[in-house]
């Protein structure tokens, strides 16, 4: 038998500013002639110069509409085309730190010692917010643990074996946390979910207080069903809010970055728990309108016109 392939898989919207380095990191990558490579990418309707770049890289190119686009089934068709015995998802702004992040990160799943990998993230050193480098420290740390208790993972640097996706698939109703979603099915089920730490990526987010707020909400959405015994309350916001700021505040204070960065910690800290909060306390279901909303929160005022034009079934003007 000749060795066994991989297949990264991309999804994207209007990701050309971070892009570019980040397939060239995935394709330069040293698999120590231990498995062959491939790479995906599943966009859902990029009009910036996303499709140019990977082009320009030789990667396979998946389309979804807009209409149709949720986490998972975007996931979904790009497992549905890919060849490889092992998936790895990157987000389309997360880049490979070192030459070795592909083998370190699918070893534990061709060694048979788990079903689900996910790799450890950082934050870049100067387009990322100080709150969501702490954020990727509190939950990346430098310990693997191969494999871990629970299921808790993040497929903006993950990877799954393709036998285990095939059976259960990634849920295509849910807002966010459609990594978690999948991991949860495989554990209760008998697998092995690992946290692989020297498989690093540098996870830029670039984001506005107000996208940081949709991000946390969606993910509350999903996070009360797989976790319904937890419940975020009113005296929760105050408390995490308190904790993360005053958490924050020393350690900027550490780094003589306080008066630089305290602005930035209040914000992001509000806005990741108030959005977690209303998540947790919403009982309603998405409109169409404000699931594009929460996927798409740049999407311009035009198109947003386009939607409800569209929903009133009247022909939009050119």
């Amino acid at each position: 038998m000749g060795n066994p392939k991989v297949s990264i898989v991309f999804r994207a919207l209007n990701e050309a500013k971070w892009f570019d380095q980040a397939l060239s990191a995935c394709k330069s990558q040293d698999t120590e002639d231990k498995f062959e490579f491939e790479i995906l990418l599943v966009d859902s309707g990029s009009t910036d110069q996303t499709l140019e770049i990977a082009k320009r890289h030789g990667v396979r190119i998946l389309h979804i509409k807009k209409s149709e686009f949720t986490f998972g089934r975007s996931l979904n068709i790009g497992c549905d085309a890919a060849q490889g015995d092992v998936l790895v998802f990157i987000s389309a702004h997360c880049i490979p730190e070192h030459s070795y992040w592909l083998v370190n990160l699918v070893a534990p799943i061709l060694d048979g010692e788990c079903d689900y990998t996910y790799g450890r993230q950082v934050g870049h050193e100067t387009a990322s917010r100080f709150s969501e480098k702490q954020v990727f420290a509190h939950y990346f740390g430098p310990d693997s643990h191969v494999p871990q208790d629970g299921f808790f993972c993040n497929n903006a640097n993950a990877a799954v074996c393709t036998r285990a996706w095939a059976q259960y698939r990634f849920d295509e109703t849910v807002t966010g946390l459609e990594d978690m979603v999948l991991a949860k099915t495989i554990t209760e089920h008998g697998g092995k979910v690992g946290y692989v730490s020297d498989a690093p990526v540098v996870h830029i987010h670039e984001e506005d207080l107000r996208q940081t707020y949709r991000r946390y909400y969606r993910e509350a959405l999903v996070l009360r069903n797989i976790m319904p015994r937890v419940h975020f309350n009113l005296f929760d916001l105050v408390k995490c809010t308190t904790a993360g700021v005053l958490h924050d505040f020393v350690t900027a204070a550490r780094m003589r970055r306080f008066w630089r960065e305290a602005a930035g910690i209040l914000g992001f800290r509000f806005m990741q728990y108030w959005g977690t909060y209303r998540g947790h306390n919403e009982h309603r279901i998405l409109s169409r309108a404000e699931k594009e909303k929460y996927y798409y929160p740049r999407v311009r005022q035009r198109q947003r016109l386009r939607t409800r034009v569209s929903q009133s079934n009247i022909e939009p003007a050119e």
